[in-house]
């Protein structure tokens, strides 16, 4: 991986990849214990770098060869476990089906191995040359991956007997060497290995949360002797929004956009109309205070796009302005904030002139760092 620590302890958006590896297992009904190998100086520390689980979680030390980290494992098992699933931690794609199935070929067999068929045309070239030797059947080919699954009392024997001189690959290589029949069940293509850097950039991409939407909407009366106010620019007219706080439709259904893509409530919760610190409130300072709701909840405001529903006077001069003080306070470019006005036909209150309304749509990425 050429990392400064790892690859194991690698961060994957939040966790570490072992984390991520511990937590299936630790999620499924039918895990009862789970002991986590470590290098020796690393066993101090292995509460702290597994993290918290819900199962009983003891961390040992490994040895030298797979096979000895492996039997160090299972002599930290209790007594009465009788079956016993070896994972790789730089896999931390596996998931329950996955398990259920390795489970079902122990039951079985009482020895299993996942994998997928190869697809690819397999070619042997010697090693250290640069020409192909022969180009191989793939028909009976498969890649082997883990968790690899074995009745205890198989495990053990095959491992009693192991040749010293032989440093096993997998688990089920051991097996197979003491002439135990090993199963073959369907493996999970996206259960991958971190290996190359390539790998853990593509897990981080996958397990990245996705962009959330949210909308919005907001209403007002419009009543004589109020500031016609939309995103802190005051548009000239005879009437204002009646509200507790400067009644900015954009600003109000921009929050709830906001608050609702991050799960965090919306506008009522956090600024309740009954409350007096609000009493007057301008909508541009309580938009900015949801920016960092949302920030702390680990989100990012990538685009918005808002539409303002109003019969009269015509927005179309102010426009440009709204988005640029929008922009400002969610801390994103200009092109990134959409302001459009309409009318509504003569249609209902808003259509008479009464009332003002906007609805709003907002996009949140994960912060950088901060992703859940």
């Amino acid at each position: 991986m050429g990392a400064p620590a790892p690859k194991q302890f690698l961060d994957l958006n939040g966790r570490s990849i072992l984390q991520c590896s511990v937590a299936a297992f630790d999620a499924h009904p039918s895990i009862n214990h789970i002991v986590v190998v470590l290098a020796p100086e690393m066993v101090a520390s292995g509460k702290e770098l597994i993290g918290a689980t819900s199962r009983t979680c003891a961390s040992v030390a490994g040895g030298a060869r797979r096979q000895d980290s492996v039997a160090a494992g299972m002599r930290a098992l209790p007594a009465d476990v009788d079956v016993v699933l070896i994972h790789d931690a730089a896999r931390p794609f596996a998931d329950a089906a996955l398990i259920d199935r390795v489970l079902a070929g122990v039951a079985e067999a009482g020895a299993a191995v996942p994998g997928t068929r190869v697809r690819d045309t397999v070619k042997r070239v010697p090693a250290g040359g640069d020409r192909i030797a022969a180009t191989v059947p793939r028909e009976d080919l498969w890649l082997a991956q883990t968790p690899q699954g074995f009745r205890r009392q198989i495990l053990e024997a095959a491992m009693a007997r192991a040749n010293d001189g032989v440093g096993a690959t997998d688990d089920g290589m051991v097996v197979e060497m003491a002439g135990h029949p090993v199963k073959i069940i369907q493996g999970d293509e996206r259960n991958v290995k971190i290996t190359t850097p390539e790998d853990l950039a593509a897990a981080r991409v996958a397990t990245s949360p996705g962009p959330r939407v949210g909308t919005g909407y907001d209403l007002h009366r419009l009543a004589p002797g109020r500031l016609l106010v939309l995103a802190g620019v005051v548009i000239p007219f005879d009437k204002g929004p009646d509200g507790h706080s400067d009644g900015d439709v954009v600003c109000h259904a921009l929050i709830d956009a906001m608050l609702g893509a991050a799960g965090a409530g919306d506008i009522g919760r956090h600024f309740p109309n009954n409350d007096p610190a609000w009493k007057d409130a301008a909508g541009l300072d309580l938009l900015a205070r949801a920016v960092a709701i949302v920030s702390a909840a680990g989100w990012s405001v990538s685009n918005a796009d808002i539409t303002v529903i109003l019969e009269r006077p015509k927005l179309a001069p102010h426009i440009h302005e709204i988005c640029l003080r929008l922009a400002a306070t969610l801390g994103v470019s200009a092109d990134r904030v959409s302001v459009k006005g309409k009318t509504n036909e003569g249609v209902d209150a808003v259509g008479r002139g009464e009332a003002i309304a906007s609805h709003a749509v907002a996009m949140l990425t994960p912060a950088a760092g901060k992703a859940r």
